[in-house]
């Protein structure tokens, strides 16, 4: 999910890599656990999806102990900064905005489109009532579109709003849409064009964390040499997903 950090962050940088090696190198590794395929809290109850394969394969090769911490969007950066968690994998685009306030990581998925999803091939796009996932870059786009923007704490809210009516269309991610269109049975569809946005997905973490940053982006780096990040890519989006050369 391509998302964006609403104005008010407080700028507590006060939490390193040093913190994570007084707890035995255990990194807390911050996650929604609402947005499928990236991340998803499965039938037992724990987190599951394309980011925690990624997070654990990292940890291993980096040869820490990584422990998963669920948490809600709309405070997932204000609570890596207060040191709740060390990192944060949640399908977080890298912006510019938010790299006033943490630092991240190169990106693990590439810069991939946003579209919208909408009941009728006829859903006003530019003058309709348009919905978005709260601190978002869609939601973000939408509100500098034109449309009206109605916005919503979780992905399924915002796709729930096309359904009852209460939104002409959704703007979010396009991989995130495709099963939803898929298993609708034509109830939904995608209109418009698809809109490039933000600069991929990538790993965010506190400013001060340099270390550990440099021990994933490392990692991050090994992986794409060896074909195994685009693997895990094809095994969660597809044959057909974007995937690095």
């Amino acid at each position: 999910m391509k998302k964006i950090l609403l104005a008010s962050v407080a700028l507590s940088m006060t939490a390193g890599f040093a913190m994570a090696e007084a707890h035995g190198k255990t990194i807390r590794m911050g996650t929604e656990g609402a947005y499928p395929p990236y991340n998803f809290i499965n039938d037992a109850g724990e987190v599951d999806g394309f980011e925690r394969e990624l997070g654990d394969e990292l940890c291993k090769r980096a040869e820490l102990t990584c422990e998963w911490v669920k948490n809600d969007w709309d405070s997932i950066i204000p609570n890596l900064v207060s040191g709740n968690y060390d990192t944060i994998m949640a399908g977080m685009s890298i912006t510019d905005e938010r790299k006033e306030v943490i630092a991240f990581t190169q990106n693990y998925y590439p810069p991939t489109a946003s579209a919208y999803v909408a009941a009728s091939e006829d859903a006003d796009l530019e003058g309709g009532v348009v919905a978005g996932q709260t601190a978002t870059i869609q939601a973000g786009y939408v509100a500098e579109s034109g449309a009206t923007l109605i916005e919503f704490a979780t992905p399924e809210e915002t796709v729930a709003a096309v359904r009852n009516g209460e939104a002409d269309a959704v703007f979010a991610d396009k991989d995130y849409l495709v099963p939803i269109v898929e298993e609708s049975g034509g109830e939904l569809m995608f209109v418009g064009d698809d809109v490039p946005l933000g600069g991929g997905i990538g790993m965010g973490l506190r400013q001060s964390d340099t270390e550990l940053r440099d021990t994933f982006d490392a990692v991050i780096t090994e992986m794409k040499e060896d074909g195994s990040l685009n693997e895990m890519l094809k095994k969660w989006f597809g044959e057909d997903t974007t995937t690095y050369e």
